[in-house]
């Protein structure tokens, strides 16, 4: 039978062979019941949930095991699982599976719901979300097959998916032989036991095995049944010869597992290597209950932290947070298209997990020049090792920018973690990275960021200062300081340093031959002129979501709280977004220059430019060199010859720069810079030193100058993500009533005569 896509209601053409029929496309789910794709299964499914009270969810999906095609699909109520506070559990589903002839058929339906159906919800066309699924849980299907590299840096513009990131899969070795041979009718206790029994006999027999399929109950979801295959199964790869040789195991009413299948011939030689295989056992639990049934085409990664065996990673993720990670990135894509998400896959294993929410990908494209890697959770014992990519926007607050749980702390960690979060952001680098001092992170941002200058986390240099000075004594501390702290130049701070370790005796101190070794990030005199939107070196970076996360947030709390903690903070943006439109700042000078700021940077930012230009007015010039267009300035506070700076000016090019580097560390120029430019009775602050990310516009769709971007890709990127993020805001205003529905419907169309949509 074929369901053809018209209107809900309407009457369909149905065919079944030669045999032409009428149906009513309102009818209910039945076992039998065709489609010519699963697209068309969705959409039936989804008008019927329309009509009866509920919403739908793409679920399960099950692939060939000859060529890793998907054979079979659930879409499942909208309540279904316990993950989320607003679900029951709901058993209400519908299956359809790949035929012989190219058609999907109804095999499983489970019409009953354990929850009120929304009665008001009758005549409701399907969302444009649940259209959306459709097209990315397409893409997700490609995307979850086994690879066997990390994820490659695309110039391409990101599309909104989930990424299950497959590494190559190590031979898990196995000690002490077995000669005991499986037959129907063995019994084990649970199935890493026939796992474990399997394996020693694969090794003793000279196969490998792999984790195949599992079957789970369409009651409750628990797994009723699994098939352990051998490693030459299938025809995936150039090794496998699609080998039919397996066994499955079959849960019994009892809590018992029996081996209701089996089958012992290969269509390979065996391993004459066995008898040294047969000499180890697999580490314990490697059997745990999967994230998805069959999301990863049959080789079903592992989720669970067990003793780990020499070159094994560790995983400081519990097992229980994946599944309820993965149903929350599922429903999120759903509703935000932009939502992107990866897992990390090691030897079968879960591993890291990365996420950003549409918002959070297009604030890389505007915020994304100073990058925080926030990993609050090593100061104490966390139940989840929960990190954040943090950066500064326009009002100066912190701006969400992706978030992750890492695995280990391992360089293969933090390099697949900062080339996922490269990828989420279109491709486009950070100038600056500041995260732990810890060789494992310096090595991922040289390799993944490479020209991007890492400056030192502030906690980490702290705790080690006051872990080493408590030794030395108050006055160490206070010329450590001095010197740290107060030098002006190189040659001042190397002066101070060798003092510092000739008095008191540390030449051969390791802690401070490192940190020597390293000075270049984290002593302030070396970091002033790298741009970190003016973070300052002395503070600690404020936590994203403060006492919201802690070391004690439970499982079943993290998700809402991420959510709350996530919507304050953007609440607080919008409050600074609404102030930046509506209120204009109270000007004292009266001066060209302070009208103009006032008029572009935001109300934060014009508060440190104000503060800079109220206090220039202490200060003298005095013009100490001129050759052609250049000239140099000395400028000094009045009365005070201490403090003094030295500004060049390339009138030809309108070019400044200061000896204090506050441009080049905040973006903002320095009052001893507008000094400078008073003197040369400039009006306007040049349009260079008035930087895009910093302006009241920096978030409404106005295009920054390209010279700032690197490639043609990289503006297309910023291009799509700012139409995006207008479009969202227009279509939410837009809804809101009936005449602005139809005001803005009207500008739409306009707009698309304009931009040549009809041809």
């Amino acid at each position: 039978m074929i369901v053809k896509e018209n209107p809900v209601g309407t009457e369909l053409a149905i065919s079944n062979g030669n045999v032409e029929e009428e149906i009513d496309f309102s009818c209910g789910p039945y076992i039998g019941l065709e489609f010519d794709s699963s697209d068309d299964a969705l959409k039936f499914y989804t008008s019927y949930a329309n009509r009866t009270g509920f919403k739908v969810r793409i679920g399960q999906l099950y692939r060939s095991r000859t060529d890793g095609s998907v054979s079979s699909r659930r879409f499942v109520c909208s309540k279904e699982g316990s993950q989320l506070s607003s679900r029951t559990g709901c058993p209400a589903f519908i299956r359809v599976q790949l035929n012989a002839s190219e058609k999907w058929v109804v095999d499983h339906f489970h019409k009953d719901h354990n929850h009120n159906l929304d009665t008001g919800s009758e005549n409701c066309m399907p969302t444009s979300h649940q259209r959306d699924a459709t097209a990315i849980s397409s893409f997700i299907e490609v995307l979850r097959r086994p690879k066997k590299k990390l994820i490659a840096k695309s110039n391409e513009p990101s599309p909104p998916f989930g990424i299950i990131d497959f590494k190559r899969l190590r031979k898990e070795e196995l000690e002490g032989p077995s000669t005991t041979e499986p037959y129907v009718g063995q019994e084990f206790s649970s199935p890493n036991e026939a796992y474990q029994f399997y394996h020693t006999y694969a090794a003793y027999v000279g196969f490998g095995i792999r984790i195949g399929q599992l079957f789970r109950s369409k009651n409750d979801g628990l797994i009723t049944s699994r098939r352990f295959v051998c490693s030459k199964e299938g025809f995936q790869h150039p090794s496998r010869v699609g080998c039919g040789a397996y066994l499955r195991i079959k849960r019994q009413p009892s809590g018992k597992w029996i081996v209701d299948r089996l089958r012992k011939d290969h269509n390979h030689d065996m391993d004459s290597e066995k008898d040294s295989k047969a000499n180890s056992f697999p580490a314990p639990n490697i059997l745990t209950e999967e994230v998805h049934a069959g999301s990863a085409d049959g080789h079903l990664f592992k989720i669970d932290n067990y003793s780990v065996t020499r070159g094994v990673r560790q995983n400081h993720i519990k097992s229980d947070w994946f599944s309820v990670f993965l149903e929350y990135f599922q429903s999120r894509q759903a509703e935000d298209t932009g939502f992107f998400y990866a897992m990390e896959v090691d030897n079968g294993n879960c591993m890291s997990i990365f996420w950003a929410d549409g918002r959070s990908r297009y604030s890389c494209s505007q915020f994304g020049d100073v990058l925080v890697l926030d990993t609050s959770y090593r100061k104490s014992v966390y139940l989840a090792p929960f990190a954040t990519f943090v950066g500064v926007n326009h009002h100066k607050q912190p701006v969400l920018l992706g978030c992750a749980l890492i695995a280990d702390e391992s360089e293969e960690s933090f390099t697949w973690l900062f080339q996922t979060w490269l990828r989420a952001a279109s491709g486009r680098q950070p100038l600056s990275v500041i995260a732990d001092q810890d060789i494992a992170i310096q090595r991922a941002i040289a390799k993944v960021f490479p020209g991007t200058s890492h400056r030192f986390s502030l906690w980490q240099i702290k705790a080690k200062e006051q872990e080493n000075e408590s030794l030395f004594g108050e006055e160490f501390t206070t010329d450590y300081e001095k010197c740290v702290y107060q030098s002006r130049t190189v040659e001042e701070f190397d002066t101070r340093w060798n003092a510092l370790l000739n008095k008191y005796g540390l030449k051969d101190n390791a802690w401070l031959k490192e940190m020597y070794e390293k000075r270049a990030s984290w002593v302030p005199l070396y970091l002033k002129g790298i741009f970190f939107a003016g973070i300052p070196m002395n503070e600690s970076v404020e936590s994203f979501f403060g006492a919201l996360l802690n070391a004690q947030t439970p499982l079943m709390e993290f998700i809402p709280r991420y959510e709350r903690g996530l919507e304050q903070r953007r609440e607080d943006e919008r409050k600074e977004d609404f102030n930046t439109s509506n209120f204009h700042p109270f000007l004292q000078t009266k001066e060209p220059v302070e009208d103009q700021c006032s008029r572009l940077y935001t109300l934060t930012l014009f508060k440190v430019f104000h503060k800079e230009l109220l206090q220039c007015y202490s200060y003298l010039g005095f013009k100490i060199y001129e050759e052609g267009p250049l000239s140099r300035y000395l400028v000094r506070k009045g009365g005070n010859d201490t403090e003094k700076h030295m500004v060049t000016f390339n009138a030809s090019n309108l070019i400044i720069s200061c000896s204090c580097q506050m441009f080049e560390y905040e973006g903002v120029l320095c009052r001893h810079a507008l000094r400078v430019l008073q003197i040369l009775e400039l009006r306007e602050v040049p349009s260079r030193y008035i930087l895009h990310r910093w302006t009241r516009n920096a978030e409404d769709g106005a295009f920054p100058d390209t010279e700032s971007w690197s490639s043609s890709q990289e503006a297309r990127n910023l291009m799509l993500w700012s139409l995006r993020e207008t479009a969202s805001k227009y279509v939410d205003a837009g809804a809101s009533s009936i005449e602005k529905y139809k005001l803005a419907y009207d500008i739409l169309r306009e707009g698309g005569r304009k931009l040549c949509w009809h041809r």
